[in-house]
């Protein structure tokens, strides 16, 4: 009887959530990037000895972000900052989901080349005080710049169950980050405003407002693209369906073109590759395509795209386990995905001396250089940092690979 009358809250949510988000004015368009595909990236550094010209591409860095005391950490992101840095932000606690759970933050220098001392920027507590209501739990950090140069941070809350219990807070800076505001509680649905949880980045709309990706764990498993103005969503549109596709990651194309890929979470016997679908109306409406034929053991997605026209996706490219992570670029005109770094393989240990790789993060300071934070085995944040250069010796090599392939192909 009981599961009966939760069915039918469920679907009155539903009825009420449709009839509310029906009424809302058309969407503006997507917001043209900072920078244009079609600018070049600046050469490398040139040494000249003895006649030569020797070209100095400085390898990727590799860094740890900063131990809190926790033994368990997951689920880092960033965001760049108005003077260069990049400030990150994870949680960290006894394990996942547990009540001692903080959000911590911390700057990166390009400098120095170091990471600042931690931060606690949320707590459970912190978080029960703002928003006036039991939290069990929280999680999944997500960064934004606003319109009017503001930071906002979305995370995960919980009062009741597992994740699949979630909804969204948020809160402000008005400062890089050194101090927040109290958060508030987004309210996607009218009535039980259940189950919605983010791990993404957003995109911006012309008009100004936030285009944040956001996914269901309750009952189905999907996609949904939220459109928020001043901390409230005014709208949300479905992007996948059932119970396969969670996580969503957006690339923008043009004004109206933008394609999201996913984490898949199938059942056994259905392909274990990155599920896609594709908007043409700037976010309205999404309809699923082919999948990206690249294996996905129900592991999260990161990408970013940079001026060069080359994009760029982290994630375990095996269908099961997590203990291989990888980096993969393409030209957004082929589609077609080529590994450029392997960034951690443990495929030759034993199954019980493999770690996990996992929740890769990407974002790019200038459009030309990439920063990479991902969790380490559950104990670390592991953070990458690939240069202008690098990056474009890659796409050079990932272009010349086409070609040739291209060449094959014609004879």
């Amino acid at each position: 009887m009981s599961r009966v009358i939760a069915l039918c809250f469920l679907l009155l949510a539903a009825v009420i959530g449709f009839l509310h988000i029906d009424s809302r004015p058309v969407w503006a368009p997507f917001a043209a990037p900072s920078f244009q595909a079609d600018e070049v990236l600046d050469e490398p550094a040139v040494t000249k000895a003895k006649g030569s010209v020797k070209t100095s591409i400085p390898a990727p860095q590799s860094h740890w972000l900063p131990d809190t005391g926790a033994p368990s950490v997951h689920a880092a992101s960033m965001i760049a900052l108005k003077d260069g840095a990049v400030r990150a932000f994870w949680f960290a606690g006894s394990r996942e989901g547990a009540a001692d759970v903080s959000i911590y933050s911390s700057v990166f220098d390009p400098k120095s080349s170091s990471w600042s001392a931690p931060i606690v920027v949320m707590d459970r507590i912190s978080a029960e005080k703002g928003l006036s209501r039991y939290i069990a739990k929280l999680g999944n950090p997500v960064p934004t710049r606003l319109a009017d140069g503001r930071l906002q941070l979305f995370f995960v809350t919980v009062s009741i169950g597992g994740w699949a219990g979630s909804s969204i807070s948020a809160i402000t800076s008005h400062d890089e980050g050194l101090t927040w505001t109290n958060p508030q509680r987004l309210i996607s649905s009218p009535l039980l405003n259940l189950s919605t949880l983010v791990k993404s980045p957003n995109v911006m709309f012309s008009d100004g407002l936030l285009g944040l990706p956001a996914y269901h764990e309750w009952i189905g498993r999907f996609g949904e693209f939220l459109r928020i103005d001043a901390g409230q969503v005014i709208d949300k549109r479905r992007m996948s369906s059932g119970r396969g596709a969670i996580q969503p990651l957006v690339f923008v194309n043009d004004a109206q073109d933008a394609s999201a890929y996913f984490r898949q979470t199938r059942s056994s016997g259905l392909p274990k590759q990155i599920p896609v679908s594709h908007t043409q109306n700037a976010g309205q409406t999404w309809q699923q395509s082919e999948d990206l034929a690249i294996a996905n053991p129900n592991s999260a997605v990161a990408g970013l795209a940079l001026k060069s026209g080359a994009r760029i996706l982290a994630l375990n490219n095996i269908e099961n386990g997590r203990y291989r992570l990888v980096l993969l670029m393409s030209d957004a005109k082929s589609g077609r995905w080529q590994i450029i770094e392997i960034l951690e393989d443990d495929e030759a240990l034993p199954d019980t001396q493999r770690k996990e790789f996992s929740y890769p993060y990407l974002i790019t300071v200038d459009g030309d250089d990439a920063h990479l934070v991902y969790t380490w085995d559950r104990k670390k944040i592991r953070h990458h940092y690939f240069s202008g250069a690098w990056l474009k010796r890659a796409y050079q090599q990932v272009n010349t690979a086409e070609a040739d392939a291209a060449h094959q192909e014609v004879q």
